[in-house]
């Protein structure tokens, strides 16, 4: 047993950091003075690491903005009117009398509900079954499809599989080289650092692909400083090297994959010259990157959302697993290919339900088989079960349509921060005839819905997380949550027998658990080995694992994939250019993306003490060669204009940028919302949108003195 897993170190409790899919392990004192203290842990992922989110995780936890009691509005016909603290039973009516007035009208589809990647997987899967048990809808999706839709529409293409990394985060250490693609993780997830540290320090060679000359970048030994868009390109034409030099590793290609011809066409005429005009990466380092990767012993390639948030995201996934395979990587000791998860429970919470179109263990909600297994564990016929619903961005925008959502119901997300085009999400959110959100603070979404539900947060609450190794988390309750606060489990279950559904719903987190054990028993993502006995005494446990005496699975891959005939699939794919182009009006390319002390649509961290000191006023990153040409001074207020809307941030001057690129952090709201911006166009395989590319136009409006704050406040409404 690790030290992590001891259920009692001198008081204190063992659970994980509230933030990004390294899912830290910590120990919380739960004595008072409240909040209580927080200390890193000797766990696999983070040994002993912490970032400043996870050191100042507990200030939120008696934060004064903290939700205590439901609001509900004065006037229940009138959105305009003020919020007013309202008891549970009063604002639980109020949803049921909303869902059952919307269905009786319009039919159960008229219902949505949203999640988010930071719910638990028992609330990941509660919500799910709440949705097709509780209210019969097929409307459901969450804040996932913004983040992993397209790397894991990749992922089940080419390896029948989706889990983030398919090994343990520390083999990054055993590369010998390792190709990160539109990730930082020095900024993002700082405590997993030290396992690139350890591979450099052993003589690896680290090359990074991102517009920005980032501080993971700056740490390694190439910066591929790709045009934003053109990752797609650089994928091909990394391949077509590796192809010409006879890199290619045959016999791997011949026993364990499908499709190389076809592929091997399709990037005959990606040359370096012409990768080199398309991405602006020089011939040189192309040739360098592929000589790097292919002659270690060992070898990764990773991407991230910078790769993957476009309207050809998965297609460019499976650009760099093409190149992964040819180069005989996946399923080999310290080598492979693998994505970075960015949220917390990013890889659990799309596995038990949430998603539009799935059942529990990663099952398709359109398979009969699955239906019939799933509904057997729910105790209700198949045929009750409704089919696939769409992806969050198509559900926000029918909002209203003939058979599109009337009612909301949004838990643990932020969607008027989060979701791309950020007026016409607010527009569409209004045409809404009732909306409910459950939250810690009152975010600029909850401030603008119908009631408002107070919910506990990661150490008053009992679950479990699954990492981006595919390590399952015990998440430990700590203290118990303030007077009048209620976990989502709980109101799930009391709305579900509201609407004389609850004989299928426990409020308690084992029993959900166990449940969805039964669930994903067969499934892709099989979790009916894991107990919550064997993640405490092994210090996780990776899925797939089927049975109690499965030992679990931390490496995938090693013999056979996850396909029907065992053998990886190549897929041809082909570079577009971005839906948006720079033209004269909006002659420069906007890119977005996390800061280090910041998280998501910022609604938790833009409150925190500690990271408010340090990260509090956006910046816009602008090349100091762009800034002179149009004026544009250190720490000036600059207006950001794309054909959706406009945003207003300080101008931060860097050479770590490319001049014709500007980038924003995604994590504000009011004035500075980054998603007032961002271009709402899907990718068509996963339907995510295209976050990380778009056409702007900048101009200065004051110097550094000239205004005040450039954001709003967190409470201010984006609207």
């Amino acid at each position: 047993m690790g030290d992590h897993g001891s259920p009692d170190l001198g008081g204190s409790v063992p659970t994980h950091c509230p933030y990004c899919s390294l899912q830290c392990g910590v120990r919380m004192w739960p004595a008072p003075p409240r909040p209580p203290v927080v200390e890193p842990t000797d766990f696999p992922t983070n040994r002993g690491g912490l970032c400043a989110k996870g050191w100042s995780a507990p200030e939120l936890l008696d934060h004064p903005d903290r939700l205590l009691t439901p609001l509900v509005r004065t006037d229940p016909v009138d959105r305009r009117s003020p919020l007013r603290p309202a008891s549970w039973d009063e604002a639980l009516d109020r949803i049921t009398a909303a869902i059952q007035a919307s269905q009786h009208r319009y039919g159960p589809a008229s219902v949505g509900l949203f999640g988010g990647g930071g719910l638990t997987n028992e609330k990941a899967y509660q919500l799910g079954k709440f949705a097709r048990v509780g209210l019969r809808t097929p409307h459901i999706d969450y804040n996932g499809r913004f983040c992993m839709s397209s790397s894991a529409t990749a992922g089940n293409r080419a390896f029948g599989i989706d889990r983030g990394l398919p090994f343990p985060l520390a083999d990054i250490a055993d590369a010998r080289a390792v190709l990160v693609v539109g990730g930082n993780p020095a900024d993002t997830m700082p405590p997993a650092m030290q396992y690139f540290d350890a591979g450099r320090a052993a003589g690896a060679v680290h090359i990074v692909a991102d517009p920005r000359r980032t501080a993971t970048a700056r740490g390694a030994g190439i910066h591929l400083p790709v045009a934003p868009g053109a990752d797609l390109a650089l994928a091909n034409g990394l391949l077509h090297i590796a192809i010409r030099a006879g890199y290619v590793d045959q016999a791997y290609v011949r026993e364990r994959t499908t499709g190389f011809d076809a592929v091997r066409t399709a990037v005959a005429g990606y040359w370096p010259d012409r990768v080199e005009r398309i991405t602006g990466v020089s011939e040189e380092l192309l040739q360098r990157t592929v000589q790097a990767l292919a002659t270690a012993p060992t070898a990764m390639i990773l991407t991230a959302r910078g790769a993957e948030q476009h309207s050809s995201g998965t297609d460019t996934a499976q650009a760099y697993i093409n190149l992964a395979l040819a180069l005989g990587l996946p399923g080999r000791p310290g080598s492979g290919y693998g994505t970075i998860t960015g949220q917390g429970n990013g890889q659990g919470g799309r596995e038990h339900g949430q998603k539009a179109d799935q059942l529990p263990g990663y099952r398709r909600l359109d398979d009969p088989a699955a239906r019939a297994h799933v509904a057997a564990v729910w105790g209700v016929d198949p045929a009750e079960l409704p089919g696939p619903g769409v992806s969050a961005t198509e559900m926000i925008d029918r909002i209203g349509s003939p058979g599109g959502v009337r009612a909301m119901l949004v838990f643990a997300s932020n969607i008027l921060v989060s979701a791309p085009d950020r007026d016409r999400v607010a527009d569409r959110l209004a045409a809404l005839d009732f909306l409910a959100v459950s939250d810690i603070f009152r975010s600029e979404t909850a401030a603008v819905a119908d009631v408002v539900l107070p919910t506990a947060q990661w150490a008053e609450e009992e679950g479990t997380m699954t990492n981006l190794e595919g390590r399952v988390l015990r998440r430990r309750r700590v203290l118990p949550p303030p007077d009048g606060v209620r976990d989502d489990l709980s109101v799930l279950a009391a709305l579900a027998d509201r609407l004389g559904r609850g004989r299928y719903f426990s409020a308690d987190p084992q029993t959900v658990y166990d449940e969805l054990r039964r669930a994903s028993a067969g499934g892709i993502a099989d979790y009916a080995g894991i107990s919550y006995q064997r993640i405490e005494a092994e210090d996780g446990v990776f899925w797939p694992c089927p049975a109690d005496d499965h030992p679990g699975t931390p490496r995938l891959f090693t013999e056979r994939f996850a396909t029907p005939d065992g053998r990886a699939r190549f897929i041809r794919v082909e570079h577009r250019d971005p839906a948006e182009l720079p033209d004269r009006s909006y002659p420069y390319l906007l890119t977005t993306g996390r800061i280090m002390g910041q998280y998501q649509s910022g609604n938790q961290t833009r409150r925190s003490p500690s990271l408010s000191s340090t990260a509090s006023d956006p910046k816009a990153e602008i090349h100091p060669d762009l800034a002179r040409r149009l004026g544009i001074g250190t720490a000036d207020l600059v207006e950001l204009t794309t054909r959706r809307g406009r945003a207003v941030f300080r101008a931060y001057l860097t050479e770590h940028i490319r001049p014709d690129t500007i980038f924003v952090p995604f994590h504000w709201g009011g004035l500075a919302s980054a998603n007032a911006l961002t271009d709402p166009t899907l990718d068509r395989h996963s339907r995510m949108p295209a976050f990380k590319v778009c056409a702007v136009a900048v101009r200065r409006l004051a110097g550094p003195a000239g205004a005040g704050r450039s954001s709003a406040a967190p409470d201010d409404p984006a609207t």
